[in-house]
């Protein structure tokens, strides 16, 4: 099944101009349907718009996409831009959003346990007896947005499992390599999505897209992300090499899979990577989602730059899901450690970003003058004994771009000074598995792959093609120094071995993208981490573990690194949080998640960020999160989807649902009930109002104190600072008082955010909420 045997073709992209005739795909959104429609009314309703701008009836059925039916009211067409200003100018009408490929791309043996989840043998007839209250996710259908499933994989058996549940009115549809009996009772539904997609890049082409057109995943992104969160129990599971032996299982193993697939390889590319996905594919996506019963979708995709609500298709659909109660998780990006750059900004999506666990694959380098050091690899390839070693700005083929000769870029290194040697190589351009393909090009039997300063010391593995020893800045530097002083330097690299319980961990990841919100600084974002580093999950057949062509090794199961992997781990604890509340909010189970996360590591210290310092809300949002506890969380800040519509006054998006006017006036942002603080531009007092649930486990009388640590230059107090509750489900309201301290003005530069937290207590629960202020 495997691709790489097809052989690419030219596929040339057609150019946009300014021509105003230009057509391209734009969405046209309504907001929320009425219900007094049926589904082929509310297509011919949205024909009716079309025609209003086409010179034809047939040209208007020819221009349209996607009709939204289930909840999302509107539509995706091929327009031109008058016609798009035309239909945004209509009374109905709430946005047009032009869609672009470019603003959406697609951002586990040990990590499960690391969190303190520790799965019961999920085989056989025991599974009909799950002994835990979440039942693994037992009876909840969690829907993956993202490159498709590799159904052959034991990741997703439907071993022992029960029948399909009554409520999924979904279907599985067929295509290339997919037939409806690659859907059974775990894959209980699957659907793919490329009318976007071939619009942009035209008719979809086996050999050039190197894809299937169904929903089997070419990729491997989409099978490692649901597996992650809902994956059967797998035992001897490993990466290529037995690296992460151990028994698999994704967090909710008896949760439902349904595959949603609207992201797509790139044509003519020399790997399989940096996937796809068209607004108006997901869109649909989404809304099938809603339509078909799931509980939770999770979306492991987001924008290169943050987008406004009523532009961001996947906020759109997600406040959909939210009205009927459906949990939605998305990554936060990879774009860190740079400050205002997460996607999935809505405070309706649970955001997460990424942090470490706590196993390493640590293996050695030894240089000829006696220095060691520990690395890491899950590299295959061995060395026998010591070989010369040579940097490669040394050994460059003459020409190449000065900033470049260190990076062991295709064709840069010259044989004939590579041949039997080890290659120092810097990261920067190009990619780290590319680099070490150039280095056994050029007969190199090993790679040392450095660390620049802005990676820091974090290092992801990756499955090299030579024994590789991936390392930090600072032995760089030692490196360099040795093979400047030796005359005749050597090197040797031990392989990886699996180490557990590294210390010290979680620890914030670089590339997890940060706050704060650009969109809306009010609403403090991301919301929650979980590990997505070095993720062992369920891989495609149809691709290599270094997702480039040339490789043509398979692999069952891969390591991946991304916040693309710690959304699933989110997405797989929300499942089994429904499982055991099945009628909690999407909002009460962020709340759940958020205020029971970590702080601190498992040494007991702050968790600290790519600096070495305690990484602070912009990064870790409330925490490393912890399912075991958010089950019992205490209390809760529920919000209603009423709530976010009055949230989108106060930002402009407005209009959504037909039933609901904005009031003449509005409040401020920061007064959704979320569970966490963010003011920016603070120069007086602001009064924040919050309210709290109690649904404390069992305990009906309970009583919490009020507690702050305050940012710098401000107080934080609060109104009342107990709160006494005598039920389950009964709700308190309070208000927080946040003001400028006069003496504390000089102390903290105006514009910078300053970071603290706050928490009610009583004798079984800490409520802990982070807090974000920056002075005007």
């Amino acid at each position: 099944m495997k691709l790489t045997s097809l052989v690419p073709l030219l596929f040339l992209v057609p150019l946009l101009t300014s021509c105003s005739e230009q057509k391209q795909v734009y969405i046209v959104y309504f907001g929320e349907h009425k219900g007094d429609k049926a589904l082929h009314e509310i297509e011919e309703h949205h024909h009716s718009y079309l025609q209003s701008v086409k010179e034809s009836e047939e040209e208007a059925k020819s221009s349209l996409l996607y009709s939204y039916k289930h909840s999302i009211n509107g539509f995706a067409a091929e327009l031109t831009p008058d016609e798009a200003s035309k239909l945004e100018k209509m009374e109905e009408v709430i946005s047009v959003i032009e869609s672009h490929p470019r603003k959406y791309e697609t951002h586990t043996t040990r990590s499960w346990e690391f969190v303190g989840l520790k799965e019961e043998e999920t085989d056989g007839d025991e599974v009909q007896r799950p002994k835990n209250d979440a039942k693994h996710g037992n009876g909840i259908i969690v829907g993956v947005l993202d490159s498709g499933v590799w159904p052959e994989s034991k990741s997703f058996s439907d071993k022992g499992m029960g029948p399909v549940p009554e409520s999924w009115k979904g279907i599985c549809q067929t295509g290339i390599a997919f037939n409806s009996s690659h859907c059974n009772r775990k894959i209980i539904g699957a659907r793919y999505y490329v009318k976007g997609y071939e619009k942009y890049y035209g008719a979809f082409n086996v050999t050039a897209n190197r894809d299937f057109l169904s929903p089997r995943d070419p990729d491997g992104h989409g099978s490692h992300t649901a597996s992650t969160a809902v994956g059967r129990r797998v035992k001897g599971a490993s990466a290529l090499g037995g690296f992460a032996m151990g028994s698999a299982s994704g967090g909710a193993p008896l949760a439902r899979l349904a595959v949603y697939k609207a992201c797509w390889a790139k044509p003519n590319q020399e790997k399989v990577d940096g996937n796809v996905c068209l607004q108006e594919d997901m869109l649909a996506a989404i809304d099938d989602a809603i339509g078909d019963g799931v509980h939770v979708i999770s979306v492991s995709i987001g924008t290169t730059d943050p987008l406004p609500y009523s532009q961001d298709g996947i906020a759109i659909g997600a406040l959909h899901a939210v009205k009927r109660n459906i949990v939605v998780a998305a990554s936060a990006g990879n774009s860190g450690p740079k400050p205002g750059t997460l996607s999935n900004p809505a405070p309706w999506i649970i955001t997460v970003g990424a942090s470490t666990l706590d196993r390493a694959f640590v293996g050695g380098l030894v240089l000829g003058n006696g220095y060691t050091v520990k690395t890491e690899s899950i590299t295959a390839f061995k060395m026998d004994k010591f070989a010369p070693l040579v940097y490669a700005a040394n050994v460059a083929v003459p020409g190449i771009a000065l900033n470049n000769t260190s990076q062991c870029l295709p064709n840069s290194l010259k044989p004939e000074l590579v041949n039997g040697k080890v290659v120092l190589c810097l990261r920067g351009a190009g990619s780290r598995i590319g680099k070490g393909m150039e280095v056994k090009r050029a007969g190199g039997v090993g790679m040392i792959l450095g660390n620049s300063l802005a990676n820091g010391n974090e290092i992801p593995s990756d499955s090299h093609f030579v024994a590789t020893a991936a390392v930090t800045p600072t032995v760089v530097e030692k490196i360099l120094d040795y093979i400047k002083i030796d005359k005749n330097p050597i090197a040797f690299i031990k392989p990886g071995t699996t180490v557990y319980k590294n210390q010290p961990a979680p620890l914030m990841t670089g590339f997890s993208s940060r706050g704060p919100n650009v969109v809306d600084p009010n609403i403090l974002k991301p919301d929650i981490t979980a590990p997505g580093l070095n993720i062992l999950a369920a891989w495609s057949g149809a691709d290599s573990p270094s997702k480039l062509w040339v490789d043509q090794r398979v692999a069952d199961y891969n390591i991946y690194t991304g916040t693309s992997m710690s959304c699933p781990h989110v997405s797989g604890a929300i499942a089994l949080l429904k499982a055991i509340h099945p009628k909690w909010s999407s909002a009460a189970i962020r709340s759940a998640l958020m205020t029971t996360a970590w702080m601190t590591n498992d040494e007991k210290k702050p968790i600290q960020d790519i600096s070495g310092l305690p990484a602070n809300p912009f990064a870790l949002g409330s925490g490393h999160f912890r399912p075991t506890k958010a089950a019992d969380p205490g209390l809760v800040y529920d919000a209603s989807y009423r709530a976010y519509l009055l949230y989108g006054c106060s930002v402009g998006f407005t209009n959504i649902d037909p039933t609901f006017k904005c009031p003449s006036k509005i409040p401020p942002g920061y007064n959704l009930n979320y569970p966490s603080i963010s003011i920016p531009n603070l120069n007086r007092t602001v009064t924040v109002k919050r309210t709290v649930t109690n649904v404390g486990n069992g305990n009906s009388t309970s009583t919490y104190i009020f507690s702050a640590r305050s940012p710098l230059g401000v107080s934080v107090k609060a109104k009342p600072s107990v709160l006494s509750f005598n039920r389950i489900g009964q709700k308190k309201r309070f208000k927080i008082m946040v003001t400028v301290r006069m003496d504390k003005m000089n102390v903290t530069e105006k514009g910078q955010y300053q970071f603290g937290w706050f928490s009610w207590t009583d004798k079984y629960h800490v409520v802990r909420s982070p807090i974000a202020i920056s002075l005007a």
